[in-house]
């Protein structure tokens, strides 16, 4: 396979995010919610801090994309 193929299937993929994340309003949202409010004031976000709002989101943007298979 050719780098040229393999750059072409990379940025159809990233042209597909906007779409992907579109569709991911709800947990994306609580994602961005959670780290606001722990780098808040003290600045302190830690590792995993938000880890479920995050596995929420990354399972929305699969099922996103498993629907969107082009």
């Amino acid at each position: 396979m050719s780098s040229r193929g393999v750059w072409g299937h990379v940025r159809e993929r990233l042209q597909r995010f906007p779409e992907l994340l579109a569709g991911c309003g709800e947990p994306a949202s609580a994602y961005g919610k959670c780290v606001a409010s722990r780098t808040t004031g003290h600045g302190d976000l830690r590792m995993d801090a938000c880890a479920e709002e995050f596995e929420m989101l990354m399972e929305c943007f699969a099922k996103s994309a498993k629907r969107n298979v082009k």
